[in-house]
Parts: structure tokens; C-alpha cells; sequence
């Protein structure tokens, strides 16, 4: 319990010096340490979430922390893959990045948090791939009632080895800044995961570390693979220092600077009651990410599947997914079985992605024939569309076998498969 100082706020004493003992009511709470805060950050799909889950399972360090998450969509996944059973607090900020348009709730969930993880270790922010960490930064210096509270302890920016060079040599439209490039300078403490992914080797992560090095001198750089680290080499390390962050941006503590994303980049998001059948489910992304996985930057799942206690988890960056039933995230018997994703990326198609979601899910299909019969004559998407025939139905999680015609005729043992029961797969030979 906190030691209390006398200060008497009862008009009926005089005596200024009585004692503690004489005058219970004259007591206020010893002020408190400001609570130190950690900003994970780095580009969509490096691995901040796996690092996050890996601190709070990790039952050698002893320490409680309140978590704050971020994410893009209008959908939270995180909330679903993170670890359960923990002491810590889960506060999720939604629907947008928590540099811009939520920051604003980002200070009050700190305020309104802080009497309850005064006592903590500290507080974790896990900020959307997509936010600038600068005006997140900021807050902990010119919001008064932040600043009274908390203390910027570490900003630690987790970057995907076989990826980041690519993230921060992209060019952006004029006037919209590189959040990877943003993320590098900001970070007091550089993550390189997913070593074990950089095909060139030792010679290639030298080569990428000498160009963060380039941005940002005067960072640590740490590398890692499945962000597996001692959370002691990141927590409570009192290493962020606003002197250095000046030298680099002398605007930093303007509150009137702006900042620009990238308007061609948007997030697709569903979260629906329903079981999803998981041999559509995979063969529908995989399809999408070998035709459009240059514009997906990240995007993942939770998933109820029929007959499953465990929550199947999807994830991928680009044309790299992986999926699969966790072992440690089950359904609680109370639990809601409901399933959810986020795309986030260029150019998305929403209706496309919503509707081939839609298509995956057991109770839309469950008593509900094909549109085409074996037999029929239809259209078929092989990058273009080509008169094909059906060959099949339901075979190896596939909505359709059909096989590709040429000159009107069968034969040619061109046979492909429709995912789901789709126009963008399959279609109606035009009138």
C-alpha cells in the first residue's frame, strides 16, 4: 500500500502540524512513478504480434504488463491469437492507425488505464504495421496528462529480413511518407527476424543491417528468428532519449505536423458467426495470393472450423502463408464460434474478398447445389477466361474440376480447378 503524506482538508482543524494519527483525514497518496511504456512497431507481418505473445507466455521474467493493440482493419484478429490465461490486460484500439485516427483514443485509454497498472512493470503498445511511431511518440511529451503518468521507456521496431529492404526503398507518391523508413529511424532497439528466411545469407544481413545503420546510426540491432528474444533485452531498458530523436527531427514536438499514408493502400475486413470449411478456405488464398499476393502486405485469420476445439490461425505477407490449428488457442465452451480476417494491401477488390470469404463458409453451402452440373459447359478463369467443361464437383476441398477446351473439345488434359462458386472463377457462357 502506498505511504500517505499529511495534509489536513478539514475545516474544523487548526493545527497544521497534528500527526497522521491525530488527524486521519489529512492523507493523499505519495505520488507515484511515472509507468514505463514499450512501442513495438515495424512493417505489416514482420512478427510483432509473435514477439508480443512470446513476452507474455514467457514465465522467467515475472513481470505484468497492460497491453494496448492496434490494428487497421475494422475487424480485430490479434485479439483472437494472443495469449490466454495471462494476468496481463488486453485493451484493443480499433479501426484505424494510432498515429492519426485514433490517437486520440490511445490517450484516453492510457489516462483512464493508468490507476489500475500503476502497479505494473509496464505497458506495451503494439502499433498497426502502417503507423508512423513518430506522432505515437509524441504523445508521451506534449499530452500533460500522458506525460504525468507514463515514461517512454523503449521503441522497438521488428523488421522481417526477407522483406524490409524492399519495405523502405519504396517509392511513395509525392508527399507520402515510407512508414517502414519511419519505423528504422524511430526504433531505439532493431529487431531483424526471420533470419533464417534471408536467402543470401550472412552476406545479405550484413547488407541489410549497414542500410538501417544508414537511417539510423545510433540503434541496437538484434537478430532474431520467430522473434524469439529474451524480453529483458527490450523491457524496462530506459533506452529512448529525446535528445537523439531532436537531432533527427527538430519538428518532432510541433503537434501541428502532418502526416500522409499511402491512399491506394486499404484493409478488407469480416467477422462472421459460422464455421468455415478449412480445404475451400486454403485453396481460395492460396489461389489469391499466387495472382494477386505482389499487392497483399499482410493479412490473417482466426477461424472456426467444424468439429474443431482449436482456433485454425492464417497469416501471410505477400505470397508467403501459412496456416494451420493452434495448439495453444482452443474455444471456450462459452465462447462464440465466429470467424474473422483482415486483408491489408493495394488495390484490394472488398466485394471480391468479402464475397469469396462468404463462400468458404459451411452454412452457405451446406444444402445448397453448385450452379453448374457435371457435364456443363462454362467459363473458366486460367488468367483469362476460356470455355472449359465440368468435370467434377467437390473434390479436394475444390468447388469445381473442370477441363479447359480447345477448338470446342475435351481432351487436351487441361484441367483446372474453381475453388469456390465464384464468377471471378467460374462463370456462365455468355449468351
Amino acid at each position: 500500500m502506498s505511504s500517505m503524506k499529511s495534509n489536513c482538508n478539514e475545516p474544523k482543524c487548526e493545527d497544521d502540524e497534528c500527526t497522521e494519527e491525530e488527524n486521519k483525514c489529512r492523507t493523499e497518496p505519495e505520488k507515484r512513478p511515472p509507468v514505463p511504456v514499450t512501442i513495438l512497431t515495424g512493417f505489416l507481418g514482420s512478427g510483432k504480434t509473435t514477439l508480443l505473445n512470446r513476452i507474455l507466455r514467457d514465465p522467467q521474467h515475472g513481470m505484468r504488463f497492460a497491453v494496448i493493440e492496434n490494428e487497421f482493419g475494422e475487424v480485430g484478429v490479434d485479439e483472437g491469437i494472443l495469449a490466454e490465461n495471462v494476468d496481463e490486460e488486453l485493451i484493443e484500439v480499433m479501426n484505424g492507425c494510432i498515429c492519426c485516427t485514433v490517437r486520440g483514443d490511445l490517450v484516453e485509454a492510457l489516462v483512464r488505464l493508468h490507476d489500475r497498472v500503476a502497479d505494473f512493470d509496464g505497458v506495451i503498445i503494439e502499433t498497426t504495421g502502417l503507423a508512423d511511431p513518430a506522432p505515437v511518440c509524441q504523445t508521451f511529451f506534449i499530452d500533460e496528462g500522458v506525460r504525468a503518468r507514463y515514461r517512454l521507456d523503449c521503441v522497438v521496431t521488428v523488421c522481417d529480413a526477407s522483406t524490409v529492404l524492399a519495405r523502405i526503398r519504396e517509392e511513395k507518391p509525392a508527399g507520402v511518407e515510407n512508414e517502414a523508413v519511419e519505423q528504422v529511424c524511430f526504433s531505439d532497439k532493431i529487431l531483424l527476424n526471420k533470419v533464417d528466411l534471408c536467402a543470401g545469407g550472412e552476406e545479405e544481413l550484413a547488407r541489410i543491417e549497414q542500410e538501417l545503420r544508414t537511417l539510423n546510426p545510433t540503434t541496437t540491432i538484434q537478430r532474431t528468428t520467430h522473434s524469439n528474444i529474451d524480453p529483458a533485452d527490450i523491457l524496462n531498458v530506459g533506452a529512448f532519449e529525446l535528445k537523439r530523436v531532436l537531432d533527427f527531427d527538430p519538428e518532432f514536438l510541433d503537434e501541428e505536423a502532418e502526416h500522409e499514408h499511402d491512399a491506394r493502400v486499404s484493409s478488407v475486413s469480416v467477422k462472421t458467426k459460422g464455421e468455415v470449411n478449412i480445404q475451400l478456405l486454403n485453396s481460395w488464398i492460396r489461389r489469391l495470393v499466387v495472382e494477386d499476393g505482389a499487392n497483399l502486405y499482410r493479412y490473417k485469420g482466426v477461424i472456426a472450423v467444424k468439429s474443431f476445439d482449436k482456433k485454425f490461425v492464417f497469416q501471410g505477407v505477400g505470397m508467403s502463408f501459412h496456416g494451420d490449428f493452434d495448439e495453444d488457442v482452443k474455444w471456450k465452451p462459452e465462447e462464440t464460434r465466429e470467424s474473422r480476417f483482415v486483408f491489408i494491401g493495394k488495390h484490394l477488390d472488398h466485394t471480391f474478398l468479402r464475397e469469396g470469404f462468404a463462400a468458404c463458409l459451411h452454412d452457405k453451402m451446406d444444402g445448397k447445389p453448385l450452379r453448374f452440373p457435371v457435364g456443363a459447359e462454362v467459363e473458366a478463369n486460367v488468367g483469362v477466361f476460356q470455355r472449359a467443361r465440368v468435370l467434377g464437383h467437390w473434390e479436394e476441398g475444390n468447388a469445381y474440376r473442370v477441363e479447359v477446351l480447345v477448338d470446342g473439345k475435351g481432351g487436351g488434359g487441361n484441367v483446372v480447378w474453381a475453388p469456390i462458386d465464384h464468377d471471378a472463377y467460374i462463370r456462365a457462357v455468355p449468351a
